[in-house]
């Protein structure tokens, strides 16, 4: 039966996967003894007793991919990283959560730490690391404490440290805590970041896996690749390729958020579809209707309630002309403002562009005055086109995605709701504000009544 058929003919209890979130609901979940009562710390015994480079095929034949927002072979990452060079080589964990819409690495770090710091020493092993790094938001200074003690629990009961459960291995992690910049989340602006220089991205090649942090080889993974590692290795890669489909196996964590009766995170196989999802949390919150969504966060383009049945794998996203991205599927109904929403945005992605390149400082400060006059009732049909044609400027022509992930809702919105835009224009503002739409006044007495 394909993934499709098996989805359509399953009841939505049936389509959750819990692994990374089993047990995040427990009393205590994130300390050491919780995580060893469900079996903790078993795959990477079952590591161990592999070679590197046996390990590293395992982990490439599970078909585990990269679950950060590119969806790389996590297996093939480490595969790239030099052997026998002489220089010491590093495992850095992004961390750095910063993306609108998306919110599934902060609570499995605050839930479930331990799974994150089995799979880094797992991976420590198969690239023959013996250091590795969480570069992790500032600002979440609970998540933060409580990766310090479980790095601390691990130290204690030999995990890390010294020769390893005995095998020889030798494995330190640093936990280290950014200053909130959303550029460092890209992976090179990252490493310059904990090298103790401002976060901006590098020319490339040469690449991380060449010449990453300290000019030496390096990996930089998710935190949900690198903590979906020890299960794999638990339980085995044939129990992972049974979930998924074919090219993206596995499960995955969706974070559910906007206008929903139950936000929150889901974790179910990859493939499933939103309509699905929305039928686990309760649908669209009463009285309305969904109109537009994000796959993958508000950097990949948008979604209308036309996409419902696309399934959210990444070959089925990217074949409706988005991205899978980090899973973070926003979902907005029939009274928010389109561009009011790609608006806020764009201010946020021009906040954030680090203006090393021409074109993303450039051009995302354009595209913010040319929305904000569209929005307020100043702009003029021909903005559209300049919207366009600034936003294609920007894409493909910058350093790193962040100029990419600007332009994706600048693009899907026209594409879908250029109707709304020439409203805003035509009636001299935004039709969604109470003062001049009765469609807003009809959507609040339909809630209210």
């Amino acid at each position: 039966m394909t993934l499709a058929a098996e989805i359509n003919n399953s009841s939505p209890e049936k389509l959750l996967s819990p692994v990374l979130s089993a047990f995040w609901d427990q009393p205590n979940s994130w300390t050491l003894e919780t995580y060893e009562r469900h079996e903790g710390y078993q795959g990477l015994r079952k590591a161990l007793a592999m070679s590197p480079d046996a390990l590293i095929a395992y982990v490439k034949e599970s078909g585990l991919r990269g679950r950060g927002g590119a969806g790389f072979p996590t297996g093939m990452k480490w595969q790239f990283i030099p052997q026998g060079d002489g220089k010491p080589h590093y495992l850095v964990v992004n961390a750095d959560e910063s993306e609108p819409g998306t919110c599934k690495d902060i609570p499995l770090l605050y839930a479930n730490p331990h799974s994150l710091i089995e799979g880094m020493i797992i991976a420590c092993y198969a690239i023959r690391s013996e250091h590795a790094f969480i570069y992790l938001r500032g600002e979440v200074v609970p998540v933060l404490r409580r990766l310090h003690e479980a790095v601390r629990e691990a130290y204690a009961a030999g995990y890390l440290g010294r020769n390893v459960l005995g095998s020889g291995l030798n494995v330190d992690i640093t936990v280290h805590a950014g200053a909130g910049a959303y550029i460092c989340g890209e992976e090179t602006a990252l490493l310059d970041s904990l090298e103790g220089r401002r976060g901006q991205p590098r020319l490339r090649p040469p690449f991380p896996a060449v010449a990453g942090l300290y000019a030496c080889p390096t990996v930089v993974n998710n935190v949900e690749s690198i903590a979906s590692v020890p299960a794999i290795l638990n339980r085995g890669k044939e129990w992972f390729t049974s979930m998924g489909s074919e090219k993206s196996p596995g499960f995955t964590l969706y974070s559910l958020s906007g206008h929903v009766t139950s936000p929150g995170q889901y974790e179910a196989p990859l493939g499933i579809t939103l309509r699905q999802l929305l039928d686990m949390s309760g649908g669209m919150r009463a009285g309305h209707r969904l109109k537009f969504w994000t796959p993958g966060g508000s950097s990949t383009p948008m979604f209308t309630d036309e996409h419902l049945d696309v399934p959210l794998d990444y070959e089925g996203v990217g074949a409706a002309g988005s991205m899978l991205g980090t899973k973070a599927l926003q979902c907005f109904d029939e009274t928010t403002c389109v561009v009011r929403a790609v608006t806020r945005w764009t201010e946020f992605y021009a906040h954030e562009s680090c203006g090393k390149c021409t074109p993303c400082r450039e051009g995302t400060y354009w595209l913010v005055q040319l929305l904000r006059s569209i929005e307020n009732g100043t702009g003029t049909l021909a903005d559209l086109d300049k919207l366009n044609d600034i936003a294609d400027n920007i894409n493909g022509k910058s350093f790193c995605a962040l100029g990419d992930g600007a332009a994706s809702p600048i693009f899907s919105s026209l594409k879908y709701f250029r109707e709304e835009y020439e409203q805003h224009i035509t009636g001299r503002g935004c039709p969604f504000d109470p003062a001049k739409s009765t469609a807003w006044a009809d959507n609040h007495k339909e809630v209210t009544a």
